[in-house]
């Protein structure tokens, strides 16, 4: 192939040196390339693991979570308290100093910049996994319902960077977190509707470890309860609920909340769900 087509097809070879002078390589695909961003940043080529100052680690960072993006639109971002010009003067080196240390890991789409399409990246992959286990495709949710298993990535906590301290980051950690709760919370139901209620309460109180306040986890707590049976530690598990919500938000429980436990007091658990007759008085 021509040296020209190598860089990017249908370019002239003038904008490509210029891209080549910028830092940023456009064509030749990445090689086998895994971004790791849960937990600390890792960034592995091939066998050989990958130094990046800070800079550079942010932007990729910014690319693989948000994707393609304008050239000003990531300087603003990324060096907010700069002036335009300063900024891109920065977002050029980054380019530059990743394409040094690991060419064609970076690509130019139409003007806009974007992660390799060839790159993995754990956070990513995370997301999709999640996503693929909330729509309830079966070669997802089978094997991990059955077992109460989270995908990896969750069942570490798949915390994202948490040593990093952008301000931009906000939003994609809170991301992660939702789907992380609501898989919990999913998987808790599933596995309370095939009889699994000690998985079930561990699924909910894992959500509840991740967000004290969330009252839809409390909900799936005192649910879970009152299909095994145990309505006096569902009752508990209310308490825990409205006092929490009192101390923290000066709220009561939600209506939906409160109704779950409209029931006669002396309702007697399920013959089948019964508590053993040892360590009763």
């Amino acid at each position: 192939m021509p040296r020209d087509a190598s860089i990017r097809a249908g370019v002239p070879a003038a904008a490509a040196r210029d891209d080549r002078r910028r830092g940023l390589a456009t064509a030749e695909p990445a090689r086998s390339a895994v971004l790791t961003l849960l937990g600390s940043f890792r960034l592995r080529v091939g066998a050989a693991e990958v130094r990046l100052p800070v800079g550079a680690q942010r932007l990729l960072v910014v690319l693989a979570l948000r994707g393609r993006q304008s050239r000003s639109r990531v300087a603003g971002t990324l060096w907010p308290d700069s002036p335009e010009a300063r900024a891109l003067g920065s977002l050029r080196t980054s380019l530059w100093r990743i394409n040094l240390a690991a060419p064609a890991l970076v690509v130019d789409t139409g003007g806009a910049i974007d992660l390799a399409p060839e790159v993995t990246v754990d956070a990513r992959e995370l997301m999709e996994r999640t996503k693929a286990l909330l729509q309830g495709a079966p070669s997802s949710t089978s094997t991990s319902t059955s077992t109460g298993a989270l995908p990896p990535g969750l069942d570490d906590g798949g915390e994202l960077l948490p040593d990093w301290d952008d301000e931009w980051l906000a939003d994609e950690r809170e991301r992660l977190c939702q789907l992380h709760l609501h898989v919990r919370e999913s998987f808790a139901e599933r596995l309370a509707s095939e009889g699994k209620f000690g998985l079930a309460l561990d699924m909910a109180l894992g959500a509840l470890r991740l967000d004290t306040l969330r009252e839809s986890a409390h909900r799936s707590v005192i649910r879970i309860h009152l299909q095994e049976g145990n309505l006096s530690e569902a009752r508990r598990a209310y308490a825990t609920c409205r006092r929490v919500l009192a101390q923290e938000l000066g709220v009561a429980p939600a209506p939906e909340t409160t109704r779950m436990l409209d029931l006669p007091a002396d309702r007697p658990p399920r013959a089948d769900r019964a508590r053993p007759a040892w360590g009763r008085p």
